[in-house]
């Protein structure tokens, strides 16, 4: 993407810039990982669940992946019977379980009691799984750590060997942004010396999300696992990425609105704020700016628009002074940014903008309505 001519032809700011090739780029990955390995690919929908991305995704795919029932109707609208919808969450409550049984093709319950509440009501229709926790961590930090101690995300994998004849399959998710398939493999591992011949009265392997799929240099690896699952124990394997294949391809675009010196520092005011990227404030992360220099003179720290002390990006270095009416874009931030999105003081939530063919297409612009609706109290 050129973001200088992107930045000259936006009209206006904040706006979320979704780059259509990037995404295509990716799945064309995955559609060579789907072609060698007979593997079925899912897009996990709550990454970024826009309906031009879902629809741009559809033909590529072999359905969707979701945690909700709200995302569950969405999904459902979107395919319109063309693919399979998954759904497993530790979230399910007994006044959905009817309507999420009615929608998606699989469920893989978080748990055994979870199983055990639900199974009876789900139609005959619908592939039952179960989640697995594998105990196999291979991240520190436990806020992204499906397998922390204390995990409620799936059942302790020592435990459901007994309860595979219950259910038609099991999905396994233990990584966040891993960038090789080395876990993938320690993980297959352990689920085979776990869980054994079991795994061949199943119909299905879902090995989750988590793998930046078009980062990781040799994916020969996993090709040659998913046909050896396929082959030992005649299932079908799914993956589910998210962030891989939205990550890169969406960039946020603010236009400084004011600029003073605190305390001997630069300090850049942007009409967004990390509001509208939770995940800055939420795990101290400094999103990738398009304009830093490393190299740069001139050092500003790059704040958000409302009165919240720590709406604050970070300092970056530029080659040359920032001006009011200068533009800024935050480079790969696709990936649960937008869906976290917020209008702490009133701000409004970005423009949503696709750029395809070299050209910008409007697709959502947020009112003052919206808002309105957004609190205003029912009649």
């Amino acid at each position: 993407m050129d973001f200088q001519a992107v930045k000259a032809a936006l009209s206006s700011s904040p706006a979320f810039v979704i780059d259509e090739a990037d995404i295509v780029e990716c799945l064309q990955v995955l559609s060579q990982l789907r072609a060698q390995s007979g593997c079925k690919v899912l897009y996990s929908v709550k990454a970024l669940p826009l309906s031009y991305v879902l629809e741009t995704v559809k033909p590529y795919v072999d359905g969707f992946s979701v945690s909700s029932l709200f995302e569950a109707r969405l999904a459902n609208e979107i395919l319109a019977g063309a693919g399979s919808l998954h759904l497993t969450t530790p979230g399910i409550r007994a006044d959905e379980i009817d309507e999420l049984g009615n929608l998606c093709s699989h469920i893989s319950f978080n748990s055994l009691s979870q199983h055990q509440r639900y199974v009876d009501q789900i139609q005959a229709q619908t592939s039952i799984g179960l989640r697995v926790n594998p105990k196999l961590s291979f991240l520190e930090d436990d806020r992204f750590n499906p397998c922390g101690q204390y995990s409620k995300l799936g059942a302790d994998i020592t435990t459901v060997k007994p309860y595979l004849a219950e259910v038609q399959g099991i999905h396994v998710h233990n990584v966040f942004s891993a960038t090789d398939v080395f876990s993938l493999i320690k993980t297959m591992d352990k689920v085979e010396h776990e869980l054994g011949d079991s795994l061949a009265d199943l119909g299905w392997i879902n090995l989750g999300g988590g793998y930046l799929f078009n980062q990781i240099a040799d994916l020969g690896p996993m090709i040659e696992r998913i046909i050896r699952l396929k082959n030992d124990f005649a299932v079908d394997v799914y993956i589910e990425p998210g962030k891989a294949l939205v990550g890169h391809a969406g960039h946020l675009v603010s236009t400084i609105i004011d600029s003073f010196v605190s305390d001997g520092k630069t300090i850049a005011i942007l009409d967004t704020s990390i509001n509208h990227n939770p995940e800055v404030f939420e795990y101290q992360r400094q999103p990738e700016c398009h304009e830093h220099d490393s190299n740069g003179q001139h050092a500003v720290i790059l704040a958000g628009c409302t009165c919240l002390a720590g709406d604050v990006f970070g300092e970056y270095r530029f080659a040359k002074s920032l001006n009011i009416g200068d533009k800024i874009v935050f480079k790969n931030v696709g990936a649960y940014s937008l869906i976290k999105a917020n209008r702490f003081n009133g701000y409004n939530l970005p423009d949503i903008v696709v750029f395809k063919d070299s050209q910008l297409h409007s697709i959502k612009h947020y009112s003052y309505q919206d808002y309105r609706q957004q609190w205003l109290a029912a009649d």
